[in-house]
């Protein structure tokens, strides 16, 4: 089966890559959805083991802020990347791949506030801070900032670097409200003892996809994939992955094969939304 779905793998990844792995193998960068010992508490069992098993070696590289870890996803200093910042016009004709995502339901994007604060609807945040992990954030940013455009309720935003840096400024009462992924959101309320309320939710949208650049070597792609798609059916695997999830407080989660047709509803968001946020 593991063979059968290599082949298959390559097949889809082509001949048009042409970097190999270095001495140091590839490099792998997740968006920041959490704080960096966080993110690398998830990270870096997960690449271990799909290194291991995949014979390809990986490492992590992230940034201090999302947008961070995306510029070295745009500067082609990465080679494989857990993100959903790609999927623009101009940035799908970078032409990296999709290969898997994270079996989770689907996300949506919130505009919250703490759970006793005096805000009760979006205008009343009318001239007040709210707080984005950072503006290259999809479901957390460019989503409800778009709402609060389309609504023309001016706010002074505040770009905080990730969603766990947004609810520590939400927390301390430095801002009023946050764009948060519903998700992060409340694993966040969980393991802070938090109560949030919810002023507006976004449509649904896929989370984020693991995606290859087009410069890897297709035998490697497919390698890699495999090793991250076949996680879940192997016991170590099956470990790891609940460990991952504790580490950052998400529910249970396994990573299953994807293409780019899943990720529409961001192609939809640019083809309408302000230009701005493209």
């Amino acid at each position: 089966m593991l063979r059968c779905l290599l082949a298959l793998l390559a097949l889809c990844f082509g001949t048009a890559s042409v970097r190999a792995a270095d001495a140091q193998g590839y490099r792998f960068s997740p968006v920041n959805q959490h704080s960096v010992p966080v993110t690398a508490s998830l990270w870096n069992p997960i690449l271990d083991y799909v290194s291991r098993k995949s014979g390809v070696p990986l490492s992590l590289k992230i940034g201090r802020t999302s947008a961070d870890t995306t510029s070295y996803v745009l500067a082609q200093e990465v080679d494989f990347a857990f993100t959903n910042h790609l999927f623009s016009p101009e940035r799908e004709k970078l032409g990296w791949r999709v290969f898997a995502r994270r079996d989770d339901p689907l996300v949506h994007g919130v505009i919250a506030v703490p759970a006793d604060s005096p805000v009760k609807q979006l205008a009343d945040l009318a001239g007040k801070e709210v707080a984005f992990p950072g503006p290259e954030a999809f479901i957390a940013y460019k989503n409800p900032y778009a709402q609060l455009l389309q609504r023309k309720i001016a706010v002074k935003v505040v770009f905080a670097g990730n969603t766990d840096g947004s609810l520590v400024q939400l927390d301390s009462g430095k801002v009023a409200a946050v764009g948060a992924n519903q998700q992060l959101l409340d694993g966040w309320a969980r393991r802070e003892g938090r109560q949030y309320r919810i002023l507006w939710t976004s449509d649904p949208y896929p989370d984020l996809a693991l995606m290859v650049s087009p410069r890897v070597v297709p035998k490697d792609a497919a390698a890699v994939a495999a090793a991250f798609i076949g996680m879940s059916e192997n016991p170590e695997g099956q470990a790891v992955l609940k460990a991952a999830a504790e580490a950052a407080k998400l529910p249970p989660f396994r990573f299953v094969s994807a293409t780019g047709a899943e990720y529409e509803p961001y192609r939809r968001f640019y083809r309408d939304a302000p230009a701005e946020l493209r």
